[in-house]
């Protein structure tokens, strides 16, 4: 019975990770309206403490995770999915390829595409301003901070997330990823408080992208209709955007985020051409080639470059900001990508994840970044550099200034800033809303999920009265630092996953078995009609009930007789398994399933899909923990079918014995 039918106020939550979170959450809230020149003061310190002391660790862990995921997907590891093997995509390649551009975009592409490559062109770390090669620099730092790095960060949270929530079955948390580590105690203190990191990361990330979002709708509205810039309008305004982000909560993911993702996805690709067609287009695409050719080149100096020679805070309000943020953002955008992922081998995942959003965001940021370095550089319109330097906020709109059509654009600009905050701020809230029930986000109660986004809507508002973007940079750096730690733990809890399931192909592949026992030889002209027999469901149905189940029983009788517990489970009308428990141990678990079958094209005269469905047939297909091992026993006798449980058996002792 539902809580509803009860009367009771529906709840369903993960109370160390929930009450955690929120108490840290609201604490932070109240510090920052009581004492805002306090809660200034310490963000400036915290700023200065984390760029000082461990900023090194930061570069050196995105360093390590870009590392990670592409050894993971050239080794061998790369063949296993991201489910059961005989688990297929969800979604074909189109579908998934256009969901990863929708991850690959947010308020920060808007926010930051005109503007960063004229910053560091104006204000280089180590070229002369203002020189052509300020310029190659700026954008090559421009894709440094939003290439392969980010989503590699993505992609290690993506990759744990989907591996031990489809393959190994367990919630779909953070804590999962260190089963490998610390076993059931990922459900005590531990996993309690990576999942709070994670919270935590999320609420500030997702906060950060709020309030750089408003900052540009204040900035945009002031273009538009001279609505002035100020602290008191932002919060206005985070006020009504977190309102619509809240109705969209109501609505459901189907209803409200799905919605306005495809809005987003239309207005983004209807303002890149725009800016392609009637910026300078053939130098766009020259420089779309080169500045990827150099970004390329100078990669590796890039990754580990601290600036250690040179006196300069640049680190600190760039390259630390954008790690850390991209870290706070990895449970949400993390979570996303895994729940598209289903299906995919790890290699097929992480090409996907690093290739196909980076691609976007190239083009992205070298149409906007060389379009207005351009405007500077070869037209002579020096008042985009001042005004950018003045304010980043107003980069975009300064930018629509010297192009065709301003006003139509930067109403564009200002409305896709609108709903990529609205889908921010409730895909964020729906992800929180996960984590702290356990990983059961999508049937919890919708007050939840308002509770969460509410509190991202006063986060990034008391953030903005603490010091606008200083105190989001800063609070976003360091909610980053605890969970760079979880996340270099989720390496290791993943790679001793694959490991360990790379050695039990291994040794299931090599190990040598005993001859299967048949004690009725049949004819070669029953083995055929066997093999080419297409059943029903009712007789895979009436196979198992007769014949599986019953060889099941006595196996599980001889295993329970040597003191050993076993327990066959039947699922009327599709599967019949058996579980040897080994206490601490990997258990072994054998089952067979009525599995669905096309018939083959040779057996078809009408291709039509109904008479394909019609002549669908069935396989006793055996599957294992691992899942389908793409093996039919229909036909066989009960002493195959036991023999065949006892070699499987057989060759999951080789595999405990191989990882004791």
């Amino acid at each position: 019975m539902s809580d509803s039918q009860t009367g009771r106020f529906p709840v369903q939550i993960n109370p160390p990770v929930f009450f955690g979170s929120a108490i840290i959450a609201i604490a932070l809230v109240l510090f920052t309206i009581g004492a805002p020149e306090q809660a200034k003061a310490l963000f400036s310190d915290v700023q200065s403490w984390v760029v000082g002391s461990a900023g090194w660790f930061y570069i050196l862990a995105v360093a390590i995770f870009v590392i990670f995921v592409v050894l993971i997907a050239i080794s061998d590891y790369g063949r296993i999915k991201l489910g059961p093997d005989h688990s297929e995509p969800s979604y074909s390649y189109g579908s998934w390829f256009a969901m990863l551009f929708s991850a690959g975009m947010g308020i920060g592409l808007m926010f930051y595409g005109v503007a960063e490559p004229v910053m560091h062109y104006l204000s280089p770390p180590a070229a002369e301003a203002g020189s052509v090669e300020a310029a190659r620099d700026a954008m090559r730092i421009t894709f440094f901070h939003w290439g392969v790095h980010a989503w590699a960060i993505y992609a290690v949270v993506a990759l744990a997330l989907a591996y031990f929530s489809f393959r190994q079955d367990l919630p779909l948390t953070i804590r999962s990823a260190l089963y490998p580590l610390i076993g059931e105690r990922i459900h005590g203190p531990i996993g309690h408080a990576v999942d709070i990191f994670a919270v935590l990361g999320t609420l500030f990330g997702v906060a950060t992208s709020l309030g750089l979002g408003v900052i540009q709708v204040n900035a945009g509205l002031n273009y538009l209709l001279d609505i002035p810039i100020a602290t008191t309008t932002q919060v206005i305004l985070i006020a009504g955007i977190t309102t619509l982000a809240t109705a969209s909560v109501v609505m459901g993911l189907d209803g409200g985020i799905r919605r306005i993702s495809e809005l987003n996805l239309l207005l983004a690709v209807a303002l890149l051409l725009f800016v392609l067609v009637v910026g300078p287009t053939s130098h766009l695409l020259e420089a779309t080639v080169q500045n990827t050719g150099h970004y390329l080149s100078t990669l590796v100096d890039t990754t580990f470059n601290l600036y250690a020679y040179e006196s300069t805070g640049w680190m600190g309000g760039w390259t630390l900001f954008y790690w850390g943020w991209w870290i706070a953002w990895s449970p949400f955008v993390g979570m996303f990508i895994a729940r598209i992922s289903r299906g995919r081998t790890i290699r097929e995942f992480v090409i996907g994840v690093l290739l196909v959003p980076v691609g976007f965001t190239f083009m992205w940021m070298t149409f906007f970044g060389n379009t207005g370095l351009n405007m500077i550089m070869e037209q002579g319109i020096t008042e985009l550099g001042t005004a950018v330097s003045a304010d980043a906020s107003v980069a975009l709109f300064q930018f629509f200034e010297y192009l065709p059509l301003s006003t139509i654009a930067s109403t564009v600009a200002t409305l896709l800033v609108i709903t990529f905050f609205v889908t921010s701020s409730d895909s964020g809230s729906l992800v929180v809303d996960m984590l702290t029930s356990g990983g059961d986000g999508e049937d919890t109660p919708v007050w939840q999920r308002i509770f969460w986004a509410v509190a991202e809507g006063a986060i990034a508002a008391t953030l903005l009265l603490a010091g606008g973007l200083v105190a989001l940079q800063t609070a976003t750096i360091a909610s980053a630092l605890p969970f760079t730690i979880v996340m270099l733990f989720v390496c290791w809890g993943l790679f001793k996953a694959l490991r360990l399931e790379v050695v039990k192909r291994q040794r299931l592949r090599d190990a040598m078995h005993a001859p299967r026992v048949v004690n009725n030889p049949v004819s070669w002209e029953q083995r055929l009609n066997r093999i080419i027999h297409q059943p029903r469901k009712e007789q895979v149905l009436e196979y198992i009930e007769e014949k599986a189940l019953p060889a099941m029983e006595k196996v599980a009788e001889q295993f329970r007789e040597k003191g050993i517990e076993a327990r066959v489970t039947q699922e009327t009308g599709q599967r019949a398994w058996i579980e040897v428990l080994h206490g601490d141990e990997i258990d072994f678990f054998y089952s067979i399933h009525a599995r669905p079958m096309s018939p083959p094209s040779f057996t078809m005269r009408d291709t039509r899909k109904q008479r394909e469905e019609s002549l669908k047939y069935y396989r006793a297909e055996v599957y294992l923990k691992e899942g389908g091992q793409d093996y039919d026993v229909m036909g066989w006798t009960t002493e195959q079918i036991i023999a065949d449980v006892i070699d499987q058996y057989e060759k999951h002792l080789y595999y405990l014995d191989a990882i004791r």
